[in-house]
């Protein structure tokens, strides 16, 4: 689904979403805090009312800083961001981040129609306590009206979700830190198929009745979801990531971790890395892949999709998608969030085209500014 759902950081921790939309947009900073890297997008619209990428820049960070979206290294990855921002050249303070979603509980009820918005919440309350393992004192807590119930005339069908207050208020002082005010605060997977959704515009009949297998592939984990229609048919999350292809190369020509990650982003590898260890690794993700979609479609009434794509730094190695195609044989394609969009001035093209795939989320995220 790609409803608008977060906690606006000001006021009351619970709010009807519909309230942050009454104004005009302002600026928004789109900001991504991954385990490997943080990444920035910023939009705008030009005259003719399309979408233009402003700033998008990327960060990496150590490991072991952020592990399993908690921040351990709170000051290294605040001077991160400061970095970043610098590099960028934006003047935007306000971003929206995003909590990884095993860091928030979610739950569809359904309450009656025609209830005020602090009716709402009173009812939310009382439903969240059903669902919650915490005291509602200890949680953020959010809700979006998604629309009519199909099942029950009358009613409509509400989302909500809560989050330990600490996880919300660490990605809000990192932003603080940074000198920046954190005002959207998104799930990770929501913001990726807000992404998701221009990409899946752009197919045959816009999309419509696509059954489309995303892949992001991180550091340590990679997230599937399985996508018609704009709603999530499937989620499975497996350890398998880039990390793994840095580990490899460590063990193959001795260089220290840090070494093998800084070379393995430059390209300045031996002549034999290619055949020894990328082929292997490529053959061991297009593998996984195929793996997961097993469990898809052994699980679920489904036996094929229409399509795979690929998001992540690590989506973007050379023949990645081919394999997959091959594997498989379903149509595997790389992620590109920046598709359509017009290209700011300040944008170096072939760098941004080459990293594109690493930004799914931040684009999500940037794209806030402009969701209804």
């Amino acid at each position: 689904m790609t409803q608008a759902f977060f906690w606006r950081l000001q006021g009351t921790s619970l709010i009807s979403l519909g309230s942050l939309f009454s104004r005009q947009p302002d600026p928004l900073l789109g900001l991504d805090i991954s385990s490997s890297s943080i990444k920035l997008v910023e939009l705008g619209r030009n005259g003719g009312g399309e979408l233009v990428l402003e700033r998008c820049a990327l960060e990496p960070i150590e490991r072991g800083w952020i592990t399993d979206g908690n921040i351990e290294k709170f000051d290294e990855v605040a001077d991160a961001i400061k970095r970043l921002v610098k590099k960028s050249g934006t003047r935007t303070k306000n971003a929206a981040m995003a909590l990884p979603a095993s860091a928030v509980i979610t739950k569809k009820i359904v309450l009656p129609g025609g209830l005020t918005d602090s009716e709402l919440e009173i009812q939310v309350e009382s439903e969240a306590n059903q669902y919650i393992p915490f005291s509602l004192d200890e949680v953020s807590l959010d809700f979006c009206v998604i629309g009519p119930s199909p099942s029950t005339p009358g009613d409509v069908e509400v989302l909500i979700a809560a989050s330990r207050k600490e996880k919300v208020q660490d990605r809000q002082g990192l932003a603080e830190s940074a000198g920046l005010k954190a005002v959207v605060m998104d799930v990770e997977s929501y913001a990726s198929r807000m992404s998701m959704g221009r990409i899946v515009e752009g197919l045959p009949n816009k999309g419509a009745d696509t059954m489309v297998a995303l892949f992001e592939i991180g550091a340590f984990s990679t997230s599937m979801q399985v996508i018609r229609n704009n709603e999530v048919l499937y989620e499975r999350d497996q350890a398998f990531g880039g990390a793994q292809l840095t580990q490899l190369i460590v063990r193959q020509y001795g260089f220290s971790p840090d070494e093998a990650e800084t070379k393995k982003r430059n390209g300045e590898l031996p002549e034999d890395y290619e055949s020894v260890v990328l082929r292997p690794y490529i053959d061991s993700v297009t593998q996984e892949i195929g793996r997961t979609l097993q469990f898809f479609f052994t699980s679920t009434p489904h036996n094929k999709v229409d399509y795979i794509m690929l998001a992540g730094g690590t989506a973007s190695l050379p023949k990645l998608t081919d394999s997959v195609t091959r594997q498989t044989s379903f149509a595997c394609g790389l992620v590109n969030p920046f598709e359509g969009m017009v290209v700011g001035g300040g944008i170096r093209e072939s760098k941004m085209r080459r990293e594109a795939s690493s930004y799914l989320t931040a684009c999500g995220l940037a794209l806030r500014r402009f969701a209804t």
